[in-house]
């Protein structure tokens, strides 16, 4: 894969968080081993090695902060992969996945593109998508999405929706689980047009729920041999996943 083809994946996290990051990084290394991604780890004081898969920024402490910070010297039109460290990858169809993202980026009335459909565009599509369907070259139907519907799960982005997002919210967020409601507050331009697939490619789960880590997190590092720190040795019983294939 050359530098060209690599995208920048935007990872929002924290030094607390790191073990969930590796985690998040192994699994795509693990389900996709010639993924396009090059994850872009913020940190306050806790570094890393870089490397062709994963680059190490410091960053200020704050979310606003750390995300605007990533974006600084990303034009606004070039694709990034937005991944916040609460999902990971538990299945991903990659070889469809990878078709996809190479036409989403051919595609100027794209600007995002979401290949896990579940929750409110599968359960509630009146309330989260738009009416009407858009087709690619490979017969793959895309449903494009209101507001900011699913915008935490994995997916591509064009970096000035992101920017966009961030910009608009508070300078205080107490902790990612506000941003639910902040992101309400913030118009989506209607030029930024996100879209979801109507079939489902990819199954993700939750990494944790209010700072404690689920169950479903918990074996899967456990199984990948990363060392939890202290206080993610704890897990809430919970099994949390997003999607079915």
């Amino acid at each position: 894969m050359s530098s060209a083809d690599k995208i920048k994946a935007i990872v929002l996290t924290c030094d607390r968080y790191r073990a969930i990051t590796e985690h998040l990084i192994f699994k795509y290394e693990q389900l996709w081993p010639d993924h396009p991604f090059v994850f872009h780890v913020p940190y306050q004081g806790l570094g890393g090695g870089d490397s062709s898969r994963a680059q190490y920024i410091s960053a200020p402490s704050d979310i606003k902060g750390t995300v605007l910070h990533l974006l600084a010297d990303i034009d606004d039109e070039e694709w990034v992969y937005w991944c916040v460290d609460d999902k990971y990858p538990i299945q991903l169809i990659s070889n469809k996945i990878s078709v996809l993202i190479s036409h989403a980026m051919r595609s100027p009335e794209i600007s995002g593109l979401l290949f896990c459909r579940c929750r409110v565009t599968l359960t509630s599509p009146k309330t989260a998508l738009y009416p009407g369907e858009m087709t690619n070259p490979f017969g793959d139907v895309y449903l494009e999405r209101k507001a900011w519907f699913q915008i935490w799960i994995h997916q591509l982005l064009k970096a000035k929706v992101l920017r966009h997002l961030f910009t608009h919210l508070p300078n205080h967020i107490a902790n990612a689980k506000v941003m639910d409601e902040l992101k309400n507050d913030v118009p989506k331009l209607p030029e930024h047009r996100l879209f979801v697939t109507k079939e489902n490619f990819a199954v993700f789960g939750e990494s944790t729920q209010r700072g404690v880590i689920t169950q479903n997190c918990y074996e899967s590092i456990v199984a990948s041999g990363i060392e939890l720190p202290e206080w993610f040795r704890s897990p809430n019983g919970e099994y949390v996943t997003l999607g079915k294939l």
